[in-house]
Formats: structure tokens, C-alpha cells, sequence
């Protein structure tokens, strides 16, 4: 007979804010987690890169049905540049493949920051998991092959300088969804005449989710199963940033049901149309999300409940 009994996995709903290590994947990240907590369904909200660190949300059970919502949050990150050295990855664990001297001095990396701050145009890195024919850019670079990569825009809304000991540049960004911060780390080495490439990469927010909160694959293990549990924030969470409404017995029904429902019967103050989350004012308890305008309520993703 091959192995022991089948341990029954557990049906649990929440966001773990997990601090991703150094030098695993997100998937395996989440796999680890998985795994720890016994769950029966989990998911990332977009990943990290192997050599990057920091906040990975995982979703659990209900919350992955949000877990898009996350993937078109702004992120903040704290990265480390090394100046005069530019490579194949743009990061620390591809091969140098220009070396030039670094000139410039602190004044000189402000003001270079300074011209990458709202919105710009990207090329994406040909190591990258964008396709192209259906098969990922890095394939391509794993080949020796280049592309060519159309401009994207993406949105820089904070750009600052943490500290600098020259050819080390260490910054903190706060960006769109889609923004590659290898690469804005090597177009400013580009404007500053010495390329650059990213030695370190944290991140540290995800939308209104801060590493305040973060536990680690290390701590987890350690934790018997009620302090895991504990350490699971409510699917809500991924939603922090849409309006709140509240529906009686009545229209919470009509909602579970799929049925839209008109705003003025339901919400009394004025209501900007987009996104918003629901819940039933018996109990607090979510209900799910809807998208408000042209004077409807209209459910997009419901909570499933025995309730």
C-alpha cells in the first residue's frame, strides 16, 4: 500500500500576507502555503520575481474570486540599483554585458530620477513572461534572440531616493500595474550616461495591503493551526479601496440571487458609479461586489454562503 491515510484539506476564506523569501517563486511560495494551512484553494494576486522579497497576498477559498482586483492595484516597492553595469536580465542574475564609469554624483541621480516621475513609456525586458506568438519573451532571450517590444505606458506616482553610496542607489517607488522597475532602473542608468541594473528588490504594498502585517513561510511553521488561522486577514481586505453599502433582508436576497437592484432603493446618499462592495446589514457579513451607475446596482461576484 503506498503511504499513509489522505489528510482531508480544509475549506478556509481569507488573504495571508506572506513575505516572500528570497529565491522562491510565487507559485512555489503559494504552494508551501498551501500546504502549511491544509487549504483547499488558493491564489496568488500577481507574482514576485524569485530574487525579489516582500508582499505576496495569497487568497484562500472565496477571496481568489477577487484576487483580479489586486493585479490592477498600484505597488510600492524598495529596490537597490548598482550603477556602471549594465545586463542581460537587467538584474543581479544576469551576465554583465556593459561596464561603463560612473561620473555622476548624488545631485546628479536626484535629478535623473526626477524626469521618470508620472506618467512614461516602457519597453518591456525581453526577460519578461509577456508573449509574443504565444510564447514568453524570456524564451526567446533564453535563445539569444531579440524582439522587438512595443512602448507601454505606465504610471509612476512617487519616485524617491532612500539612500546613495555611489555606484549603490537604493529608491522607493510607488507604480502602476505592469511597471517593470528592472527597467526603470536601467533607463535611469541610461540617463545618467552609465546604465544600471536592479542588485535588490522588496516589495513593501500592494493597493491599501502594507508588510505591517506579513508573516513568513518560517514563522508559519512554527505556529500551531488557530495562530495560522489568526494570521489570515477577511476576504474584504482585497477590497479596502471600493465604497461600502449596506442592503436589508430583503434586497440582500434579491442581490444573492443575481438580481440588480435600483439605487435609489437602496442606497440613501449619493453614490459615484463604479465599483463597490456590499453587505447585508444583518450580521455585517460581504456579500460580494456590484458596480454601481446609470441608477442600478448590478452584482458582478457574490460570496457563496450557507447562511
Amino acid at each position: 500500500m503506498k503511504g499513509g491515510p489522505k489528510i482531508p484539506r480544509r475549506a478556509l476564506d481569507g488573504v495571508l500576507l506572506l513575505d516572500k523569501p528570497l529565491g522562491l517563486s510565487s507559485n512555489d511560495a503559494l504552494i508551501k502555503a498551501k500546504r502549511i494551512y491544509l487549504a483547499k484553494k488558493a491564489g496568488h494576486t500577481g507574482t514576485l520575481d524569485p530574487l525579489a522579497t516582500g508582499l505576496l497576498p495569497l487568497c484562500f477559498g472565496e477571496a481568489t474570486k477577487f484576487s483580479q482586483d489586486l493585479l490592477e492595484a498600484d505597488k510600492t516597492y524598495e529596490a537597490t540599483m548598482r550603477l556602471g553595469i549594465r545586463t542581460t536580465t537587467g538584474d543581479a542574475e544576469g551576465e554583465a554585458i556593459d561596464t561603463r564609469d560612473v561620473t555622476c554624483d548624488e545631485h546628479a541621480v536626484e535629478q535623473a530620477m526626477t524626469r521618470f516621475q508620472g506618467e512614461i513609456v516602457q519597453i518591456p525586458p525581453m526577460y519578461s513572461a509577456l508573449k509574443r506568438d504565444g510564447k514568453p519573451l524570456y524564451e526567446y532571450a533564453r535563445a539569444g534572440q531579440t524582439v522587438e517590444r512595443e512602448g507601454r505606458q505606465v504610471t509612476i506616482h512617487a519616485l524617491q531616493m532612500i539612500a546613495c553610496a555611489l555606484p549603490l542607489v537604493t529608491f522607493r517607488v510607488t507604480c502602476s500595474k505592469g511597471t517593470y522597475v528592472r527597467t526603470l532602473a536601467e533607463d535611469i542608468g541610461e540617463a545618467l550616461g552609465c546604465g544600471a541594473h536592479l542588485t535588490a528588490l522588496r516589495r513593501t504594498g500592494v493597493g491599501a495591503l502594507t508588510l505591517e502585517h506579513a508573516v513568513t513561510l518560517e514563522e508559519l511553521t512554527g505556529m500551531n493551526e488557530a495562530e495560522r488561522d489568526a494570521r489570515l486577514q477577511p476576504v474584504d481586505a482585497l477590497l479596502s479601496t471600493f465604497p461600502a453599502i449596506e442592503l436589508n433582508d430583503e434586497a440582500t436576497q434579491r442581490f444573492l440571487h443575481g438580481q440588480r437592484l435600483r439605487l435609489a432603493d437602496v442606497v440613501k446618499a449619493r453614490l459615484d458609479d463604479g465599483r463597490v462592495r456590499v453587505y447585508a446589514q444583518e450580521g455585517g457579513r460581504l456579500l460580494g461586489v456590484a458596480r454601481a451607475g446609470e441608477g442600478v446596482l448590478a452584482p458582478e461576484r457574490l460570496i457563496v454562503t450557507t447562511q
